[in-house]
């Protein structure tokens, strides 16, 4: 952050592999409101007409009559398209677009909802894209030598640039509450039909309170009075809407593990109240952005999944590559000993290492039967972008 404030331009983990992928493929590039896209896409404009034809907002009325009139300017190599994943018709213009133009110009496509969730349907996109996902910043990315303030600093602010390098508190209010109209007002309204937006407005406000335990829809149903399978539609919606995300269960019947509940967690973790549950959210946040990481960039099938039995014995994560577990992560505060469910299910699982993480200082015992150490500290040898 400079003296003024002003976020200042940094280059994101994902830019040396858009630098290869662009030669050869249209690059898309998803993820939340206000994470960073639009900046990271405009890095690969000519500066003197970045803001002018080269960028194209669906969002924009102008820009919108450009797209629909087929007056789109390919003067210049390379053309970006932000949410144009709201126009119905989109897949056929940018693979008609790309068809035509790809061996002399570059695409790119940004959208704040799912464009993997919108790019399927009849006329198949595949073999003509490469689709990344662009995370908040983690301790990794802010800083290759993370300090204790580091670590604060993102759990205070979250991980979106704009909250983080201002660090301001006014100014991170007043964020989030800009950044939670545009999901439900305008991105929500893009993406479904939705009668009652007052009620799924109250179920995002609701859901940072829910970090951290199995997700109950019944617990949501007697709170907003609204029936299960409505409410579990909504959560998918939010979660398409990179506002939330949910992970599923971990197990076998060898251990009795639970089945079919999933936990929810947010992609801005600073509005979760509890250091705890904020903790064990930031955590999970990094590990997801891992795995999509290395799905995105080396083709791996990667999963981000719980441990939980029947008895209530419960791991907070287990990574997964290709259906095998890597490692499991269990999240404390504090410096504590290793807890006794690691000791429990390292004796009936194959998961190679268990590692328990904090926000201290102390580094103590191994992988294969649990290492206590701290989060900064993991998320080096791990390998955390």
């Amino acid at each position: 952050m400079n003296q003024n404030g002003r976020i200042m331009k940094k280059s994101r983990y994902l830019s040396p592999h858009i630098d290869r992928a662009i030669l050869k493929k249209m690059i898309f590039i998803g993820g939340p409101r206000q994470v960073g896209k639009t900046t990271l896409s405009l890095n690969y404009l000519t500066p003197s007409t970045a803001k002018n034809t080269q960028y194209l907002n669906w969002d924009r009325a102008s820009d919108k009559a450009i797209i629909l009139k087929d007056q789109i300017p390919f003067s210049s190599k390379t053309i970006v398209f932000d949410e144009i994943h709201k126009y119905k018709n989109w897949r056929t213009l940018v693979k008609g677009l790309y068809d035509k133009y790809h061996e002399d110009h570059q695409i790119i496509v940004t959208g704040s909802a799912r464009i993997d969730y919108f790019s399927r349907g009849g006329d198949s996109l595949l073999g003509r894209y490469r689709y990344f996902r662009l995370h908040p910043f983690s301790l990794s990315e802010l800083n290759k030598n993370p300090n204790k303030d580091d670590l604060n600093n993102l759990l205070k602010f979250g991980g979106f640039p704009e909250s983080l390098f201002s660090q301001s508190e006014d100014e991170h209010r007043i964020w989030q509450r800009n950044r939670m109209q545009l999901v439900i007002s305008e991105d929500l309204r893009d993406l479904e039909n939705v009668k009652d937006i007052s009620l799924l407005m109250l179920l995002a406000e609701i859901l940072p309170t829910k970090v951290g335990s199995p997700l109950s829809l019944k617990s949501l149903e007697e709170d907003l009075n609204v029936s299960q399978p409505t409410i579990a539609r909504w959560v998918n919606i939010l979660s398409l809407l990179y506002y939330s995300f949910t992970i599923p269960p971990f197990g076998s019947p060898k251990i009795r593990a639970v089945k079919k509940l999933h936990k929810l967690y947010m992609w801005d973790w600073s509005l979760v109240e509890e250091l705890g549950f904020r903790f064990e959210n930031l955590v999970a946040s990094h590990l997801l952005k891992y795995c999509h990481f290395i799905e995105d960039t080396q083709g791996y099938a990667m999963e981000l999944r719980y441990l939980r039995d029947t008895d209530g014995r419960e791991i907070d994560f287990v990574v997964l590559r290709d259906k095998k577990p890597l490692f499991a992560v269990e999240c404390k505060t504090g410096e504590k000993q290793l807890s006794k469910h690691i000791e429990y299910f390292k004796e009936r699982t194959k998961i190679p290492a268990f590692y328990q993480v904090h926000m201290q200082t102390r580094d103590y015992g191994t992988e294969a039967n649990g290492r206590v150490l701290p989060f900064s500290v993991f998320c080096k040898e791990v390998g955390l972008v």
